[in-house]
C-alpha cells in the first residue's frame, strides 16, 4: 500500500481543455434515468517503449469504466470504419456518424526517454462534427497507467452527464474467507481489505486483526475508520469492540474509542472529517454520539431508551439520518446535527422526525453525496433489499430484492450504490453495484466473500 501510495504522489497533471461555446453533447436524462450515449473508443495510438501495451491497457480499463456505468453505450470497434487515427488529425465524422456514433474518444500514449508517460485524449462531438474537450495527463512512470485510464474515464463521464466523476476511487470492506482454530472449530475470518472500485489491486490491510466490521472511509481524506474485536488484556478468553482510525497513505493506526462499561461502533465521518458520528450501547440502550476528533470530546445527541444507530451525515454537515426502533419497530428519522428542534415533514416539530413509515425493518441509512437520497435495508418477508428514499420521506423506491442484500454505500458521482449480497443460504456474501434507477445490476470483482464495502472519494 504504502509503494502505491508513493507512486501516486509523483501524479503530475498538464490540463489544457477546450470547450466549444456551442452547445455541448451530453447525455439525455427522462426523470432519473439515463438514455445511453453512443460512445466509440478506438485503440489509442503509442509512441515509445512499453507504450503499445499501455495504450491497449488503458483503452480497455476506459472501455470497461464507461461500459460498466448505465450512461454509455460503448460501441464494439469492430463496426468502427476507421480503424486507426491520429490525434493531431481532425476525424472523417462521416465514417462515424454512419455507425450512429455519437461522442469519439481519439488518444495517444507517449513513453519518452527518461520514462515518463503522457496520455493525450480529444473528444468529439460526431454529429455536430466539433472537439468538445481535450487534455493531457504526464507522469513519471508507465506503471499507473491504471490510475490514468480511470482519469480518462472520469473526465469522458464528467464532460457528457455533468456529474461528479467515480472511476478513480478506492472501495474498503471486508474480506471473509473460513479457517479452522487449533481445536478444530470452524469460523469466519473478517480482514480488513481495499481494492480499485474495478475490483483490481486487491489487498489486505492490518493483517493482525481478524474480526473486523463496518469500515468507512473519511469524505475528505484517505482514512478509514472501523470497529474490531480484539482480545481484554485483562482476560484472554473476553473480547472487547474497540473503534480504530486507520491512515492508509501512512499506515498510522490509532484507537479512536474504548468506553468503560459501554461500547462504541457503527462510526461515519462528519463531511469535514472532523468528527465522527456513532453509536454507543450502554446497559443495552443505544444512542448517537458525536466524537470532535481532535478534542476527544463527545456529545450525546439522542435520549430514547431503546435503540438509536447507524447514524449519516447530510452533505452540509447540518443534518443526521439515524435508524431508531422508539416506534415499535426499526424505522429511519433524521434530526439536526446540534440535537435541536427541527420542522418535521409529516407536520410538526421534534428533535427528530420520522421518514419512513413501511413494513418490516429499515436500517443502515447512508446519504448521498449529493444529499437528494438516502440509501438503506429493508428487511420485509424474509428478504433483505436495498431502496432509497428523499429526506423528506418521499419518493422511497427498492432497488433490489434478493435473499439478502445489506450495507449500502454511495459512489462519489451519488448515482452508484455498493452493497454486499448472499444470494442464498449458504452462499456466502459478494458485493454488487446499482444505479439509483434500479438498472444496471452488476457483480463487483472481489477475491473472495466480501461484506461492508465502503466507497473513497476521488483520489487527488
Amino acid at each position: 500500500m504504502r509503494l502505491l501510495t508513493i507512486l501516486l504522489a509523483g501524479f503530475a497533471m498538464m490540463i489544457g481543455a477546450v470547450t466549444p461555446a456551442h452547445a455541448q453533447l451530453k447525455v439525455d436524462v427522462v426523470g432519473e434515468r439515463y438514455i445511453p450515449l453512443r460512445l466509440a473508443i478506438p485503440d489509442f495510438d503509442a509512441t515509445g517503449p512499453g507504450a503499445a501495451e499501455a495504450a491497449a491497457q488503458m483503452v480497455q480499463v476506459i472501455r470497461q469504466d464507461l461500459s460498466g456505468s448505465a450512461v454509455f453505450q460503448v460501441m464494439d470497434k469492430q463496426s468502427f470504419i476507421e480503424k486507426e487515427l491520429d490525434i493531431s488529425l481532425t476525424p472523417r465524422f462521416p465514417d462515424w456518424t454512419v455507425i450512429d456514433a455519437q461522442g469519439l474518444v481519439v488518444g495517444n500514449v507517449v513513453v519518452d526517454a527518461n520514462n515518463n508517460m503522457t496520455v493525450q485524449f480529444r473528444l468529439y462531438d460526431v454529429f455536430r462534427g466539433q472537439q468538445q474537450f481535450a487534455t493531457q495527463y504526464t507522469v513519471p512512470t508507465p506503471l499507473n497507467w491504471r490510475r490514468l485510464a480511470h482519469k480518462v474515464a472520469d473526465d469522458i463521464y464528467s464532460q457528457l452527464t455533468g456529474d461528479q466523476p467515480y472511476f478513480d476511487s478506492r472501495v474498503v470492506f471486508v474480506a471473509q474467507s473460513a479457517y479452522t482454530d487449533q481445536e478444530g472449530r470452524p469460523g469466519i475470518r473478517k480482514r480488513l481489505a481495499i481494492m480499485d472500485q474495478d475490483g483490481a489491486n486487491a489487498e489486505f490491510l492490518l493483517s493482525g486483526m481478524n474480526l473486523v466490521n463496518k469500515p468507512r472511509f473519511s469524505p475528505s481524506t484517505q482514512t478509514i475508520i472501523f470497529t474490531a474485536w480484539v482480545p481484554n488484556p485483562r482476560n484472554p478468553k473476553e473480547t472487547l469492540l474497540r473503534t480504530y482510525l486507520y491512515d492508509i497513505e501512512t499506515g498510522r493506526q490509532e484507537l479512536l474509542s474504548e468506553a468503560r462499561n459501554a461500547m462504541d461502533f457503527s462510526a461515519r465521518f462528519s463531511p469535514d472529517g472532523r468528527s465522527v458520528a456513532m453509536t454507543r450501547e450502554v446497559n443495552g440502550n443505544s444512542d448517537i454520539y458525536i466524537v470532535e476528533l481532535a478534542r476527544r470530546s463527545d456529545r450525546r445527541l439522542t435520549t430514547w431508551p431503546g435503540i438509536e444507530t447507524a447514524p449519516s451525515f447530510s452533505p452540509d454537515g447540518k443534518l443526521i439520518v439515524f435508524q431508531s426502533d422508539r416506534s415499535g419497530s426499526s424505522q429511519i428519522y433524521t434530526m439536526r446535527a446540534d440535537g435541536s428542534q427541527m420542522p418535521c415533514p409529516t407536520g410538526g416539530t421534534d428533535t427528530a422526525c420520522r421518514i419512513t413509515f413501511g413494513e418490516g425493518r429499515y436500517d443502515e441509512p447512508v446519504w448521498s453525496p449529493r444529499g437528494d437520497w438516502i440509501a438503506f435495508t429493508r428487511q420485509a418477508g424474509g428478504r433483505w433489499s436495498i431502496g432509497i428514499i428523499r429526506p423528506d420521506g418521499t419518493g422511497e423506491k427498492m432497488l433490489t430484492d434478493s435473499f439478502q442484500d445489506e450495507g449500502p454505500t454511495w459512489a462519489p458521482n451519488g448515482r452508484v450504490i455498493a452493497f454486499a449480497r448472499e444470494a442464498g443460504r449458504g452462499a456466502g456474501p459478494k458485493l454488487w453495484t446499482i444505479d439509483i434507477t434500479g438498472l444496471n445490476e452488476r457483480r463487483m470483482p472481489t477475491p473472495g466473500d466480501a461484506t461492508h464495502p465502503a466507497w473513497s472519494p476521488i483520489l487527488k
